[in-house]
C-alpha cells in the first residue's frame, strides 16, 4: 500500500531504481509512457531489435529527443538520459542496472535474456508471459538460486489475477476459481491472420489505420493467449485447471458466481480451486450485456454462516445460495501498470506473482490437418492454436509447448484438433529454451498435478 512513498523515498535519497528495458514495442512503450511521472525510477537503457523504432516510439510517448541521447550506459547514469542499443547484452550485464524488464514477446529469446539476468544479479519482470507459460517454474527456481527476483508484469491479466487470489486467501477466503475475461466462441480456435478481424470485430481498413498485428491480435481470439495465462495463473497460485482444456462459460459480470460453482452446484467447474476464463458472447454469438471481456475476477466461498450473512447484510452480489462471492476489475490497463511490478521488485523484493509448482501447460494444437514439412508458425498463426492442460496430461503426451512450436518442421501427419507431441516435430535443441523445458520435465516428472 506504500509503495509511491518508498519511491519517493529512493528518489530524495538519490538512488532511483535503475531499469533496463529489453523490447520496445507497443507494450514497452506504454511502461514508457509512465516512466518519466513515477519518482525513484530511472530508465538507464533501451536494448530493441531496431533502435530507430525504439526512439519512434518513445517520441510518440511524449518523450523529448535530449532524453535518448545518452551515449552509453556511464553518460546514461550520470545525465539521467537513456542509453538506445542492439545490444541486450551490454544492457543486462551492466552492474549499475538492477531490474530488467523482459517485453520482447518472443519466448526463445526471453528465456536467453532472463537467464543471462539472473546470472549477472539482475531481478527480472517478464512480460513475455509466454516463455512463463512453458518454463516459467524453472525459471523461479533459477532466481532463487541467483538470489533475484523473477515476477510477472503487473497490468498483464495473470498478475493482476494473482493479486485478486493473494487478496482472498489474505482475508481467509477459499479460492474457489479465477481467471480472466475473453471474447470467445468454440470456432475461434481455427482463426487465421487472414480471418481474424471478422472474428474481433474490426474491418482490414480499421486495423491496418491502427498498424494492427494480425498474427499477435489472433493469438488472442484463437484462445492461445488465455491459455497461456491460465497456466501462468495456475502455475503461480496452485489453483488447478480443467482437464480438457478452458471450457470459456459465457457470463455477464453478474452471473460470474453463477457459473463458477462446481457442477454439483449448478455450476461448470470439476472441482473447487481452479482457473476459468469468462465469454463475453452467448453460445449463438449475441454480446453480453455488462461483460468482463478486459477483466479479471475471483470467486470465493463463504465457509460459514456467519460470513454468508455478512455477504448479505453489505449486499455483497452473491450466487442464489448466497455462498459465492466474485471480486472483480472490469480492465486492465496493460504496460501502464509495469511500474506497479518494477516498485514491489526494488523495494519489497516481492514479485507480482511467480510460478510456485507445475500445474498446467500450454500444448501446441492442429488448426487443420498437417503434413510432414510443414512449418509451425507458433501462436496467432495459421497452423497452430494453444489448448490449456493439466501437466500431467500434457508430461504423458509428451505434449509440444506452443511457446517452441515457432518454425519447427513436422515431420508426421497431425490431424486437426490433435495436440501436437515432441515425436511429430524435428527440434533445434540447441536453444536455451528447449534445453530449459526439457530439464524442467524432467525435475518435475512424478509431481505435476
Amino acid at each position: 500500500m506504500n509503495l509511491h512513498a518508498k519511491l519517493q523515498q529512493r528518489a530524495a535519497e538519490g538512488r532511483p531504481v535503475r531499469v533496463g528495458l529489453i523490447g520496445a514495442g507497443k507494450f514497452g512503450s506504454m511502461y514508457l509512457a509512465q516512466v518519466p511521472r513515477t519518482p525513484g525510477v530511472q530508465l538507464v537503457a533501451i536494448a530493441d531489435l531496431s533502435p530507430a523504432n525504439a526512439r519512434a516510439n518513445l517520441a510518440r510517448v511524449g518523450w523529448q529527443a535530449e532524453q535518448t541521447q545518452a551515449p552509453d550506459i556511464a553518460q546514461a547514469l550520470k545525465t539521467g538520459a537513456t542509453w538506445i542499443t542492439e545490444d541486450w547484452r551490454a544492457v543486462v550485464t551492466h552492474p549499475q542496472i538492477d531490474i530488467v524488464v523482459e517485453c520482447t514477446g518472443n519466448p526463445v529469446a526471453a528465456v536467453d535474456h532472463i537467464l543471462e539476468a539472473f546470472a549477472h544479479g539482475k531481478h527480472v519482470v517478464n512480460v513475455t508471459v509466454e516463455a512463463d507459460a512453458f518454463c516459467g517454474p524453472l525459471l523461479a527456481r533459477k532466481a532463487a538460486q541467483a538470489g533475484v527476483v523473477y515476477s510477472l508484469a503487473f497490468g498483464d491479466q495473470p498478475a493482476l489475477i494473482c493479486d485478486l487470489v493473494d487478496w482472498a486467501r489474505t482475508c481467509g477466503f477459499p479460492v474457489v476459481a479465477a481467471g480472466r475475461g475473453h471474447k470467445w466462441l468454440p470456432h475461434f480456435t481455427e482463426s487465421t491472420p487472414e480471418t481474424v478481424w471478422g472474428n474481433y470485430g474490426l474491418t482490414p481498413e480499421q486495423a491496418a489505420r491502427g498498424g494492427l498485428n494480425p498474427k499477435m491480435f489472433n493469438s488472442f481470439l484463437d484462445g492461445s493467449k488465455p491459455s497461456i495465462e491460465s497456466t501462468a495463473v495456475a502455475n503461480a497460485t496452485g489453483l488447478t485447471v480443467p482437464s480438457n482444456g478452458l471450457l470459456y462459460p459465457p457470463a455477464s459480470v453478474e452471473d460470474i458466481p453463477y457459473v463458477t460453482r462446481p457442477k454439483s452446484e449448478g455450476g461448470v467447474l470439476e472441482r473447487k480451486g481452479m482457473v476459468e476464463v469468462i465469454s463475453s458472447l452467448e453460445t449463438d454469438g449475441r454480446k453480453i450485456p455488462y461483460d468482463i471481456r478486459m477483466g479479471v475476477w475471483v470467486t470465493v466461498e463463504a465457509e460459514t454462516e456467519y460470513i454468508k450473512n455478512c455477504f448479505e447484510e453489505y449486499n455483497a452480489h452473491t450466487d442464489p445460495t448466497g455462498r459465492y462471492f466474485t471480486l472483480y476489475k472490469r480492465w486492465h490497463l496493460i504496460g501502464l501498470e509495469v511500474g506497479v511490478s518494477v516498485a514491489s521488485v526494488a523495494v519489497r523484493g516481492e514479485p507480482t506473482g511467480v510460478a510456485t509448482c507445475w500445474n498446467a501447460d500450454v500444448v501446441a494444437t492442429a488448426k487443420r490437418d498437417l503434413q510432414p514439412g510443414e512449418m509451425l508458425d507458433g501462436e496467432g498463426g495459421y497452423t497452430v492454436w494453444g489448448k490449456l492442460l493439466p501437466a500431467s496430461t500434457s508430461l504423458k503426451l509428451g505434449g509440444l509447448p506452443l511457446g517452441l512450436a515457432h518454425n519447427v518442421k513436422v515431420v508426421r501427419p497431425v490431424k486437426k484438433g490433435q495436440s501436437l507431441s515432441w515425436a511429430d516435430v524435428a527440434m533445434d535443441t540447441g536453444t536455451h529454451a528447449y534445453q530449459v523445458r526439457r530439464e524442467m520435465e524432467q525435475m518435475f516428472a512424478g509431481v505435476a498435478k
